[in-house]
């Protein structure tokens, strides 16, 4: 088994703490223990809370909190796991088996791409088009079932980009898959976070050989917790869950408890709304920001997430630029070559917003002084 650093995390691993302003995280501002913990009671409870193991598929009640996301879905088709990471990393552990090649989403969150790698396996791109809006190319896809491709790997809503699917491309996607009786393992851990007010469409229940992962990260703001999930059919999800012993073996007993929290109705409503209303806040500051650079950066407007793709003008390589603003400017910011997109920065715009008009400011001063 041989290894490919995730380029990424490493970057942001080694830096974002050590930055004043951090436009590389792709969620918005995490809650406060106390924001979540507002309701009479829950204070005690959690301070009550044994710290021993908890049920290591997740506690009977999370998962289905977590199911009744997923219309159709039963607590035993899910799984609870300590972050999206994992919840990725097990589920092409299990789809890795077949030793075929995987039909890979680019540009996507890089974590995937890099497992099939890990795995021995062979990536088949099929692309998001820049010049068609980041609209997917399904002649692509359907080329790389053809040569063979048993699983595709999707983001959606998509990161770097925050351009999500349609239904009609999620429904050509499932119809390309069940031709060939490939898996699909969609990354979905921006639903919830969307600009519009209306969810937009998901994988889940389009098609059978179907794992969809998710998190508290993105859309409720809770990074911390490290809680993900995967949903699927019931059988499938029994293997992924034996693979959790080798890994994380269950998820924390206050992830767990405090997960359930914020998965109730009622809270899940109010954590949903205050994410997207950072979103559609910052947004604007963001495009605002980039009309006033000019033709120096361009951009299409993402549906769903605190993250956006910007083009820049400037002659020199992302990663140049990446550093520079890092060590001129305490800016951390994920260049473009971790995409395999050079001339492009990714920027999280979920920051309090007292902080991301400076942080933006920093990040035009140096492409204006690259002019």
């Amino acid at each position: 088994m041989r290894f490919t650093p995730f380029l990424m995390e490493r970057w942001q691993s080694t830096h974002e703490h050590r930055v004043r302003y951090n436009l590389s995280e792709s969620g918005v501002h995490p809650l406060a223990l106390g924001e979540l913990l507002a309701e009479e009671g829950q204070v005690e409870d959690l301070l009550a809370s044994r710290l021993g193991y908890t049920q290591s598929n997740g506690t009977d009640e999370l998962r289905s909190l977590i199911a009744a996301l997923h219309p159709g879905a039963t607590d035993a088709g899910v799984l609870a796991t300590a972050g999206g990471a994992e919840a990725n990393f097990v589920s092409f552990w299990e789809l890795a088996r077949t030793g075929t090649a995987t039909a890979t989403m680019l540009p996507n969150y890089m974590q995937l791409p890099g497992l099939v790698e890990c795995f021995g396996g062979r990536c088949i791109a099929f692309r998001l088009r820049e010049e068609n809006g980041w609209r997917p190319d399904l002649t692509e896809l359907s080329s790389a079932l053809e040569a063979g491709a048993g699983c595709i790997v999707a983001t959606h809503p998509n990161n770097p980009t925050g351009v999500a699917l349609t239904a009609g491309e999620i429904d050509e996607i499932a119809a390309l898959a069940d031709r060939h009786g490939a898996w699909i393992l969609a990354d979905e851990v921006y639903q919830g976070a969307e600009v519009a007010a209306d969810a937009l469409p998901t994988f889940w229940g389009r098609y059978d050989k179907l794992l969809v992962t998710g998190s508290l990260s993105k859309a409720y703001g809770l990074p911390g917790l490290r809680l993900g999930w995967v949903a699927g059919p019931p059988d499938m999800v029994e293997r992924l869950w034996a693979r959790t012993d080798y890994t994380s073996i269950a998820p924390t007993a206050l992830s767990d408890m405090l997960a359930r929290i914020a998965l109730s109705p009622h809270i899940r409503r109010r954590l949903l709304a205050r994410t997207r209303g950072i979103i559609r806040r910052n947004l604007e500051v963001v495009t605002q920001w980039a009309q006033s650079l000019g033709d120096r950066v361009a951009f299409t407007p993402p549906d769903a997430g605190a993250i956006c793709l910007m083009r820049y003008r400037a002659p020199i390589p992302s990663l140049e630029l990446a550093e520079r603003l890092r060590v001129e400017h305490s800016l951390l910011l994920v260049p473009g070559a971790h995409f395999c997109l050079e001339g492009t920065f990714r920027i999280g715009f979920g920051l309090p917003e007292e902080e991301l008009t400076p942080a933006l400011e920093r990040v035009g001063e140096l492409l204006r002084k690259l002019d």
